[in-house]
């Protein structure tokens, strides 16, 4: 009886790796190889009488209906809007979705990733960077598997979505040096080190102010890293803009304004804002980011930043779908690779949570009874 021929007999005769033999007759590599590898070895597995098993055919039809989504959190809107845009597509598509929620624990990531292997889904979202320690692991998979980072890191070799927080905060900052605010705070949660988007930003907020020349007037008041140890709960960003809020103005009676790293810590600065019986944006002007579907509510209409979270999402998706398709086609024998970087420009949505400094707005009033 003939032996049947295996990938590693058409590896031998090809003088490649059995890994290279298996990507190229499955076509599902996602490494660039040479024309000529391509059709020697499809030339060689035809005269050895290969055939795919068809155990490997079911699997790759089970796979290609599952898109696994990275999230460090539900509890913050921001994600919720970023994985409606992901299922909006995905829908769209025919694709199925399911989430890992990480709760900022590496040992939960780790689990994930680790059952990425048998899961072997059809593609995988990050909808933050993943923890650096498994930053070469998610590069390994990337490799396998369409795999899409909603980033902030500066530089990612994986298709991502880029977000450059350092403009945002700068944003942030202009805004209220239009208009007049001198002396501000910045709130935020932990500055840790795993937590690297957040300093970006804060960090941007501070360069806007060094360039005027008031770098010495921003106040940064940040939370605890003990608390980024915590499980998450659904109030948690509120409460700690609320708690630092209290803690700020017992320290500091000179301020005018006070930013939120994003609109859920916002939300927590000003009801405790109120609560001191600070009238907004009378006495104190506040401005978050995210733009959430809460801060364009009238009785809140708080000042934020638009990044654009929905489309973010959508985009994400939209890149792991074309990758799929890509890899079922061939541009002069070998399939396509491409990395896939998209970034939006951040947008100031002014409502009625910021105005003009006290002493800018004195100022002009005089002004104006001068004239008359």
């Amino acid at each position: 009886m003939r032996k049947k021929v295996t990938s590693t007999d058409i590896a031998k005769k090809a003088g490649v790796s059995q890994a290279t033999v298996s990507m190229v007759l499955n076509h599902k590599y996602n490494v660039s190889f040479s024309k000529e590898t391509v059709e020697k070895i499809e030339r060689i597995a035809k005269e050895m009488g290969y055939t795919i098993p068809k155990r490997r055919q079911r699997k790759e039809s089970r796979k290609g209906k599952l898109i696994i989504v990275f999230c460090p959190t539900l509890t913050n809107p921001y994600y919720v809007m970023l994985l409606q845009g992901i299922e909006a597509v995905a829908k769209e598509e025919g694709y199925s979705v399911f989430t890992c929620n990480t709760q900022r624990e590496l040992k939960l990531e780790e689990q994930y990733l680790k059952l990425m292997s048998s899961v072997d889904p059809a593609g995988i979202i990050y909808t933050c960077n993943p923890s650096s320690v498994f930053m070469e692991q998610v590069g390994e998979i990337a490799k396998k598997i369409p795999l899409v980072i909603i980033s902030n890191r500066e530089k990612v070799q994986v298709d991502a979505i880029n977000q450059d927080n350092t403009k945002v905060g700068r944003l942030m900052a202009r805004h209220l040096l239009d208009y007049g605010h001198r002396d501000v705070a910045f709130i935020t949660p932990p500055l840790t080190q795993r937590q690297k988007q957040r300093s970006k930003r804060v960090q941007g907020f501070v360069q806007e102010y060094e360039q005027a020349g008031l770098g010495d007037r921003v106040v940064i008041k940040a939370a605890d890293a003990s608390l980024d140890e915590q499980l998450p709960s659904p109030d948690s960003e509120y409460k700690m803009g609320y708690n630092l809020t209290k803690e700020l103005l017992a320290e500091y009676d000179n301020l005018t304004a006070i930013a939120g790293l994003n609109d859920m810590m916002a939300f927590g600065i000003m009801d405790a804002l109120q609560e001191e019986k600070y009238k907004i944006p009378g006495d104190m002007s506040v401005i978050g980011c995210d733009n959430i579907i809460f801060s364009g509510m009238s009785h809140l209409s708080l000042t934020t930043i638009e990044h654009f979270v929905p489309l973010k999402g959508r985009d994400a998706c939209d890149i792991i779908i074309r990758k799929i398709k890509s890899s079922k086609d061939t541009y002069d024998g070998t399939n396509p690779i491409s990395i896939y970087h998209i970034e939006y420009e951040p947008k100031l949505i002014a409502r009625k949570t910021t105005s003009y400094a006290r002493e800018k707005r004195t100022k002009e009033a005089g002004k104006k009874r001068n004239i008359k």
